[in-house]
């Protein structure tokens, strides 16, 4: 049966750029970071002691995803203290955080504009 998910791709247009945010703004570390290809690196990043990541790749004939709400949530312990840090070193967000009723989420972008959500658990 599934038991998890191992990863998520996220299309990037420019791959070094992608790794710098995810890395040194976000905090995610480097599990492989290996040439795939004579255009690409397979890069697959890990957050924090989860065992699921991300991966900065685009397949040919996906650029046209580049930039767009990704559907990826991720989930901090104080989603209003985490948005303040993450704001302090330059993270755009699309959406402000915002209490409901089940929890507090925001909308952020990385620099390609691919959106993300980040929310309480």
């Amino acid at each position: 049966m599934i038991k998890a998910i191992k990863f998520v791709g996220v299309p990037v247009s420019d791959q070094q750029r992608a790794l710098d945010f995810y890395t040194k703004t976000l905090g995610f570390r480097v599990v492989t970071d290996q040439p795939f290809d004579d255009k690409q690196r397979w890069i697959e990043l890990g957050i924090g002691r989860s065992s699921s990541g991300l991966t900065l790749f685009t397949p040919e004939g996906q650029e046209n995803r580049i930039g767009t709400f990704t559907g990826i949530s991720f989930v901090a312990d104080d989603v209003m203290a985490t948005c303040k840090e993450l704001a302090s070193k330059g993270v755009t967000f699309i959406q402000e955080p915002q209490k409901a009723d089940w929890g507090t989420a925001a909308v952020f972008a990385d620099p390609d504009g691919n959106q993300f959500v980040i929310g309480s658990a």
